[in-house]
């Protein structure tokens, strides 16, 4: 604990017994390096992006975490370390789009992804992977007619490796604004067109699409419009059912069903650069905190810093193994 030396302990507080590696950041894809060693030496240290000397100490131990969860763009290098992760329950989403380097710079080709979402799928099983095909935006080289042949073959390429496709249609955040000026909110015509499309294409490749907080406009044309992170997700994963607190679920505003757990990311590290992207606030910020990482840190960015106050999770396991029910 020597790099704690500058820290407050403080009483401990509750937290999920969800895992999450790829809201903030794209961890598998930039650093798995680091997570291995988290895993090896046991728990991360976590910072509030608002509070930022407020920690947060998470156990990484099997016996508390039920589900490690990660979404990424480039599974790839983790693919040589999965005996790492086979004592956690996992559930991986990877996002695949059609979008060129003009908007996703960094990110590796479409081709290779599927080939390492495929090689993932065998490795984790089917219950355990989702392909997401988001945030889909329309412009001139990205009509509405192209999302639906691009998807269309993509779809072909994952069928049997996956059953679930999660989309949404591009949100325009601030830092999207500033970084993507050019893009625009897809009207609803065109969400319906491109929704009822892809609900008619996941039908004939054995896949469910669920549009993730985007209401229930597509449920009249059969998409699963309760969320794409839920309970139910997880537990098919793990073919073993929750008991989860009330006050857990729900914690998007409201928007959807999903259990979003804890992230131990940081904003401002993603190196794939896409316009899109809610979590980067400029190219410069990255390059600056990614030059901060230490792979060898219990921090994803840099370490202790004085003022520091570590509050330590309380985790106890919620697999309840007096049930068994079929999550088909």
């Amino acid at each position: 604990m020597t790099d704690l030396w500058l820290a407050t302990l403080q009483p401990e507080r509750e937290s999920a017994m969800i895992i999450q590696t790829g809201m903030r950041t794209d961890i598998p894809a930039f650093y798995h390096k680091w997570l291995l060693n988290r895993i090896k030496e046991g728990y991360v240290l976590v910072r509030n992006p608002y509070n930022p000397c407020s920690v947060t100490r998470y156990c990484l131990d099997p016996d508390v975490v039920d589900l490690i969860a990660f979404c990424t763009k480039n599974p790839e290098p983790m693919l040589a370390h999965m005996d790492a992760l086979r004592p956690y329950g996992q559930y991986w989403f990877v996002t695949i789009t059609p979008y060129g380097k003009e908007i996703e710079p960094n990110v590796p080709d479409k081709e290779k992804v599927m080939e390492s979402f495929k090689k993932l799928s065998e490795m984790v099983g089917i219950d355990s992977i989702g392909w997401r095909y988001d945030p889909i935006l329309v412009n001139e080289a990205y009509p509405a007619e192209r999302h639906i042949a691009c998807f269309e073959k993509m779809a072909g390429t994952l069928s049997g490796y996956t059953e679930t496709c999660v989309i949404s249609f591009i949100d325009i955040y601030k830092k999207v604004e500033r970084n993507f000026p050019q893009v625009r909110e897809v009207p609803k015509e065109e969400r319906l067109k491109i929704g009822r499309e892809f609900i008619r294409i996941g039908k004939k490749y054995g896949m469910t699409i669920k549009p993730c907080a985007e209401g229930k406009e597509l449920e009249q044309y059969g998409a699963d419009c309760a969320g794409c992170m839920t309970v139910h997700t997880f537990e098919k994963a793990l073919h073993c059912p929750l008991d989860v607190p009330g006050g857990k679920k729900n914690q998007r505003r409201g928007q959807c069903a999903c259990l979003l757990g804890v992230d131990i990311g940081a904003y401002d590290t993603c190196g794939h650069l896409c316009k899109y992207c809610y979590a980067n606030t400029n190219a410069a910020a990255v390059k600056e905190n990614r030059r901060r990482h230490d792979p060898q840190s219990p921090f994803l960015l840099g370490g202790s810093m004085p003022g520091d106050v570590i509050h330590n999770a309380v985790q106890k396991s919620w697999l309840d193994r007096q049930i068994r029910l079929d999550f088909s």
